[in-house]
């Protein structure tokens, strides 16, 4: 069992929740790519955001990334290619609209560029995680069976306090979302925002 560790001790994890992924305007809407569960997640995950912030918790944001390279090309793996062939240059691209954190979630505390479905491979997170002495993640954002799955089970190796929300994450379809959170009741703690709000409630 994990000590009991305070509410400045945790971070509410966004995963992916960026404007790209999430606006009608982004590089998916544009293409047609979307889920309407996808899109009503910021403004549900919304008043936990808000609450985390008035009692002195942490957001911490994850922002999937294409890096530009030379003629500002993005660099895509082939596997991401063959998926989402409609990915151009400018999309999740540093510093670009596209890239951040949709506004009803912003801002975070900390953010992390990531370039794979972890938030941990390659980056900075565990890092600036330990450095602020968080030590419990609750995690929402997309997609469930992809980001948010890799990054809560690498979470839970680096031994991190773990919660995922069932209603705080989505998928392109509702089935694979429940797979995918069935999958993850083994490694972490499957809790609820209204869950959530009320154990801050309680401090």
């Amino acid at each position: 069992m994990h000590e009991p560790v305070s509410l400045s001790q945790t971070a509410l994890v966004i995963v992916d929740l960026q404007n790209d992924f999430v606006d009608p305007k982004g590089a998916y809407g544009r293409a047609g790519q979307g889920a309407p569960a996808i899109a009503a997640l910021p403004e549900k995950i919304a008043p936990l955001a808000d609450a985390m912030r008035a009692k002195g918790g942490w957001i911490v944001s994850t922002h999937f990334t294409l890096v530009p390279a030379k003629g500002g090309e993005p660099l895509i793996s082939p596997h991401l290619k063959d998926l989402r062939p409609f990915l151009a240059k400018g999309d999740f691209q540093p510093g670009a609209w596209g890239h951040q954190l949709v506004e009803c979630l912003a801002p975070a505390d900390l953010s992390v560029e990531k370039i794979a479905y972890s938030a941990f491979y390659m980056t900075r997170l565990e890092w600036v995680l330990r450095k602020c002495d968080i030590r419990r993640l609750i995690f929402c954002g997309i997609v469930t069976n992809g980001g948010v799955a890799s990054t809560v089970r690498e979470a839970h190796v680096r031994d991190f306090d773990v919660s995922v929300l069932s209603d705080g994450c989505a998928a392109f379809s509702q089935e694979v979302h429940e797979t995918a959170i069935a999958a993850l009741r083994p490694v972490c703690r499957v809790t609820t925002i209204a869950e959530a709000l009320a154990d801050i409630a309680r401090g």
